[in-house]
């Protein structure tokens, strides 16, 4: 009772504070953020591209915590934050990938290229969508959630490396936040920080949506089985 009403007070001030958020990021990206010398204004679609691809990142991190929680406590909780976890950070790092292959067309006259961080990007997608398919393909919820869980730890040994990958390897994605600030300038800076932090506000209110979608939805279950 006590993380239904944590929840349910905690969705609309989220909402509501990330759709503020994301506007005022809008000024931050069109308007205060100078446009780039080579790109012009396609650049400005890395200012989606780098929230979505660090919140997806976050979003299977959360999956491990969960699903490695789930394990110790049993708490049902934790095993539908870690699927609710897994569909936004499906949904954001595969909208990431299509944003930056926007971005590699304008940049390098490419949609792909099996570039390390790509390649990697692409191996953790499928992986947590076989997560998915493995939760809606087992019929017993006890042995589905304890399997998933196995899996959700297993998965995010994919999830460092995709982080680490363009420093690894030789890549064509600069390290934005490495030692040289990825070359971008102070403004520009300011407006992907205030992007990220208003993606991160939006990434808390739907999984506590989504978490309270799944609780409903066992409980509709438990009253139609008796």
């Amino acid at each position: 009772m006590r993380d239904s009403q944590l929840i349910n007070t905690g969705i609309p001030a989220l909402a509501v504070l990330g759709g503020l958020a994301l506007a005022a990021a809008q000024y931050f990206i069109w308007i205060y953020a100078p446009v780039e010398a080579t790109m012009g204004v396609l650049q400005k679609i890395f200012y989606f591209h780098l929230p979505l691809a660090w919140w997806g990142l976050i979003s299977f991190f959360m999956v491990f915590c969960a699903s490695l929680l789930f394990l110790i406590t049993r708490r049902s909780v934790m095993d539908r934050l870690a699927q609710a976890a897994a569909e936004t950070g499906l949904l954001f790092s595969g909208l990431a990938l299509a944003t930056g292959s926007l971005w590699a067309k304008a940049a390098w006259n490419t949609w792909w290229t099996w570039d390390p961080r790509l390649s990697t990007t692409l191996i953790m997608w499928f992986i947590y969508a076989g997560y998915l398919v493995l939760r809606q393909s087992i019929d017993n919820p006890q042995k589905m959630r304890a399997l998933s869980a196995v899996l959700g730890i297993v998965a995010f040994l994919n999830v460092p490396l995709v982080f680490l990958s363009a420093r690894m390897w030789r890549s064509i994605h600069p390290a934005v936040f490495g030692s040289g600030g990825g070359g971008l300038e102070p403004e520009m800076m300011t407006a992907v920080m205030v992007s990220i932090a208003a993606w991160g506000l939006l990434t808390a209110a739907i999984l506590l949506f989504r978490v309270r979608q799944l609780h409903i939805k066992d409980r509709i279950k438990t009253l139609y089985v008796f």
